[in-house]
C-alpha cells in the first residue's frame, strides 16, 4: 500500500531543498535540487504519493505551477504567518524545510491564497501599468522641473498639452539648448509610457475572462475601469473573503489593533495589505463622491465628524463592501430603498394575527 508523504520545500532563486517525511515525522530524504522546471519535473516524476508545501516568495509561484499537476495537494505558506521557520536559534536550509514539512504534516501551516496562472499573468500586466503612469508622471514633473529652473514662465494646466508644448519650446529665449533637448526628451518618453499604458488598459478591458465581471463593478457610481480591474486582479475570489471586515483589512484600510491584559490600542494603519489595492482604493474615494449621491452624503457627514482623511478613509471602506457585495452576487450594483423584512418579524406578525382576532 502507497504510503502518503509529507515534503517541506525551502525555495530560493538558484536552488530548492527538500525534506520528505512521514506521517509520524520520520524523515525519508532529504535533499537540494537545481532551482529548475526540468530538474523538479525529474524529481517529482520519481515520487509516488506525496503532499508538500513551501513559502510563499517572489521565486514560488512558478515552482507551484511545475509540481502542481504531480502532488495530491500542494500548498503555499503565509509568509507573515510562518514564524515557526524564523524563530529557532538554528536557521539553515535543511532545518526550514524540515519546518515546513512538520506543520504540514500537523495540519498548522498557515496557508494563503494562490492565484489561478491566466490571473497571475493578468495580474502583472496590470502591476506594470501602474508602473508605467509612475514614470509617465515623473517625465511630466521633470518637464516642469526644468522650466522653472531656467526661468521660464508656463501655464501649469497647459503644460502637458500637445499644441501649447510646441509653441512653448519655439517661444523660449535665453534657455540653454541643452535644457530644450532634455524637454523635448521628457515629452517623448511621457507620450511613450502613455501610449504603452492605454495599450495595456484596452487589452485587459477586452479580456474576456475579465469582461463581464469588471462591467459589473463598474456598474457602482464611482469606481472606474481601473479600479475595477485592479479589484479584480488583486482579489481573484471574492469568496476567499468571508465578511467585510477581511475584505478590508487586506485592503489597507484598517488600523493596527493590539489587545492585551484587557488594554486595546489602536495604531496607524497597518503595513500588512495589498498595497496595489490600498492606492487605486483610496484615489477612488476621492473622486467617488462626484458620481456617487451616497458616498457624497457620507463624506458630507464625516467631515463634520473629523479630519478630512478620515472621512476619505471611511468613503474606500465603503466602496470595498460595495465591490465585494456585487462580486460576490454576480448582479449590477443596485440601491435598495427598504430593506428586506426578517424572519423575526415575519412571525412576530404572525403572532399578533390571532390575538387580534380573539379580541375582536
Amino acid at each position: 500500500m502507497d504510503v502518503l508523504h509529507y515534503i517541506g520545500l525551502d525555495v530560493h532563486k538558484r536552488s530548492i531543498s527538500y525534506c520528505i517525511k512521514t506521517v509520524a515525522g520520520q524523515i525519508v530524504q532529504e535533499g537540494k535540487l537545481q532551482a529548475s522546471r526540468q530538474e523538479l519535473r525529474r524529481w517529482a516524476e520519481e515520487l509516488q504519493r506525496w503532499s508538500g508545501a513551501m513559502e510563499a516568495t517572489l521565486f514560488s509561484a512558478w515552482i507551484y505551477d511545475t509540481l502542481k499537476p504531480y502532488a495530491e495537494r500542494l500548498v503555499m505558506g503565509h509568509p507573515a504567518k510562518m514564524r515557526a521557520v524564523t524563530a529557532g536559534k538554528k536557521k539553515s536550509d535543511t532545518i526550514d524545510a524540515r519546518t515546513i514539512a512538520d506543520l504540514l504534516r500537523c495540519d498548522l501551516l498557515p496557508e494563503c491564497y494562490v492565484m489561478p496562472p491566466q490571473m497571475r499573468d493578468l495580474r502583472r500586466l496590470l502591476r506594470y501599468r501602474s508602473m508605467v503612469v509612475q514614470q509617465s508622471v515623473r517625465m511630466q514633473n521633470k518637464m516642469a522641473g526644468l522650466l522653472m529652473e531656467s526661468g521660464t514662465v508656463f501655464h501649469k494646466e497647459k503644460l502637458h498639452g500637445k499644441k501649447y508644448f510646441s509653441a512653448l519650446i519655439e517661444t523660449l529665449e535665453e534657455v540653454p539648448e541643452s535644457v530644450k533637448d532634455l524637454l523635448r526628451m521628457s515629452r517623448s518618453s511621457m507620450e511613450l509610457f502613455q501610449s504603452a499604458q492605454k495599450q495595456i488598459a484596452q487589452r485587459l478591458l477586452s479580456e474576456p475572462a475579465l469582461e463581464q465581471r469588471i462591467e459589473r463593478l463598474m456598474s457602482i457610481p464611482g469606481v472606474g475601469p481601473i479600479t475595477a480591474l485592479t479589484w479584480a486582479l488583486e482579489v481573484g475570489d471574492p469568496y476567499r473573503f468571508s465578511s467585510i471586515g477581511d475584505a478590508v483589512s487586506y485592503c489597507g484600510l484598517t488600523a493596527a489593533f493590539r489587545s492585551s491584559a484587557g488594554k486595546q490600542q489602536r495604531g496607524p494603519i497597518s503595513k500588512q495589505r495589498n498595497a496595489w489595492l490600498q492606492t487605486v482604493l483610496i484615489e477612488a474615494a476621492k473622486l467617488a463622491p462626484r458620481w456617487n449621491p451616497q458616498l457624497a452624503a457620507l463624506h458630507a457627514k464625516q467631515l463634520e465628524l473629523g479630519h478630512r482623511n478620515r472621512a476619505t478613509l471611511q468613503l474606500a471602506r465603503k466602496l470595498v463592501a460595495y465591490l465585494l457585495a456585487v462580486d460576490k452576487s454576480g448582479q449590477p450594483f443596485r440601491i435598495v430603498t427598504s430593506p428586506p423584512e426578517t424572519k423575526d418579524a415575519m412571525k412576530t406578525k404572525t403572532k399578533k394575527q390571532p390575538l387580534l382576532t380573539q379580541a375582536a
